[in-house]
């Protein structure tokens, strides 16, 4: 799970400070506040560890379809700033922690946690990797920054003591490999010291462990066609939402003996949304790879496909399909998940969420503009269903000519202390002018009369 994250000079942020990450973390605020480009940062992040150019310092853009497209790396620094800075801090999960010897001991330090830092600079004809560093508190610290061009160099420090004390400070010869990682001389140099390796390894496992919904899903299809393969995630736009559907309720015997039995969770959970009576995913005929979802309003409605049955049950599809369908562990993150749903069910969605973080350990991060996703929010906090210190929630504006972030206080009660002015608009100063409008309307009538 992200535990903080950080960034410097990315797009209209000049300084994030730490922004405290939690199992529930949501950002709101107005249309261009900055609350996406939080999001991008870690898409960011992931899109380039998952490219196979080790020497692409960011992968801002591609032809090819990307969880971003931001153009080149100069222009996403703020204004005319040539240096940017991403941090991110994580709890390393169990099956992947492990120890280093520490110097002039027999004691092992074990790394259970992590905080990572690179700044990047980006000019119109070059980028290049700054430093990077990452850390376990003062426990332990891996230092690599530029000392000239081509030239970086490394330090090392387990419990303030360098293991491989250099008769002078190590000078390596090559570039990072991408933004995070570090060259093959510094691996070289301290050979004996396997963890650095470990350290890109345990980033981009955090990475990979992280899923994306974009706000725009895809339109839903008459017949979907199903080979039997198992993707990842439902898609960047939900498109793959009914493929994994099949693949998590194929009636295959998973190793454990059990059969995974995803549809019938997601069929219960559209009816305590309110959003279908019924729901099954089938072929269309014995032995057919094309499948159709089929899908009943009420009890006494006749069984429709989902095109037929309205925009918002196709749109909140995936993300159901999303938080169930991940491993165990993961972080999702979410765009407007809230689109072209009612507001019942807009809040409905809030216990969903906090079902997938306390039942499936799931971490979740949403960017949204509902106010009635975030009352219902406030509402689970003080029916003690979710635990205030388990959220994190934010509103971002812009001011000044660059985004900003206020934490926003929640109470054991679920109030919200500091609640920003026109948070979601003037609602009510316009129950205030329609009530004046209608004494205005009223005077001018009888007048007339």
């Amino acid at each position: 799970m992200f535990t903080e994250i950080s960034m410097t000079n990315f797009k209209s942020w000049r300084d994030t400070g730490a922004v405290r990450m939690a199992p529930l973390t949501a950002f709101f605020g107005a249309n261009s506040s900055g609350k996406s480009s939080l999001l991008q940062m870690l898409l960011l992040l992931k899109q380039t560890a998952e490219s196979n150019d080790r020497n692409l310092v960011l992968k801002t853009g591609s032809i090819q379809p990307g969880y971003v497209n931001l153009g080149t790396p100069h222009e996403i620094t703020l204004r005319d700033e040539t240096k940017m800075s991403f941090g991110v801090s994580w709890d390393v999960q169990e099956r992947y922690e492990f120890s280093i010897p520490v110097p002039n001991s027999d004691a092992q330090l074990s790394v259970t946690r992590l905080a990572f830092q690179t700044q990047i600079h980006a000019e119109k004809d070059r980028v290049y990797v700054q430093s990077l560093e990452y850390r376990q508190d003062n426990e332990f610290v891996v230092k690599f920054r530029r000392a000239g061009n081509n030239r970086y160099l490394i330090r090392i420090y387990i419990n303030g003591v360098e293991p491989k004390r250099p008769q002078s400070r190590p000078r390596i010869y090559m570039n990072p490999e991408k933004c995070y990682g570090f060259s093959y001389e510094a691996l070289s140099y301290y050979q004996d010291t396997f963890y650095l390796r470990n350290l890109e390894l345990l980033l981009e496992s955090q990475l990979r462990r992280t899923y994306y919904l974009g706000p725009l899903r895809e339109y839903p299809l008459r017949a979907y066609t199903w080979g039997g393969e198992k993707p990842t995630d439902v898609g960047l736009k939900g498109e793959l939402a009914v493929h994994a559907l099949l693949a998590g309720t194929h009636p295959e015997v998973s190793s454990g003996g059990r059969r995974n039995r995803l549809q019938p969770r997601i069929a219960r959970l559209l009816k305590d949304l309110g959003l279908a009576r019924s729901f099954d995913v089938r072929p269309l005929f014995e032995g057919s790879n094309q499948y159709a979802v089929w899908m009943k309003r009420k009890q006494t409605s006749p069984e429709v496909l989902i095109p037929d049955l309205g925009i918002g049950i196709s749109q909140v599809l995936p993300v159901l399909v999303l938080c169930y369908y991940v491993p165990e562990g993961s972080t999702i993150i979410l765009e407007q998940p809230e689109l072209h749903l009612h507001p019942s069910v807009q809040a409905g969605l809030a216990e969903v969420i906090i079902d997938v973080i306390k039942n499936r350990n799931i971490q979740v991060i949403v960017e949204s503009h509902s106010e009635h996703f975030l009352r219902r929010l406030q509402l689970l906090i003080a029916e003690q269903k979710i635990n205030r210190d388990q959220t994190a929630l934010y509103f971002c504006e812009m001011e000044s000519g660059w985004s900003n972030l206020m934490p926003l206080e929640v109470d054991l009660f679920g109030t919200i202390h500091n609640w920003p002015k026109d948070f979601f608009g003037d609602l009510t100063g316009d129950v205030i002018k329609i009530v004046k409008a209608n004494r205005s309307r009223k005077s001018n009538s009888s007048n007339a009369s």
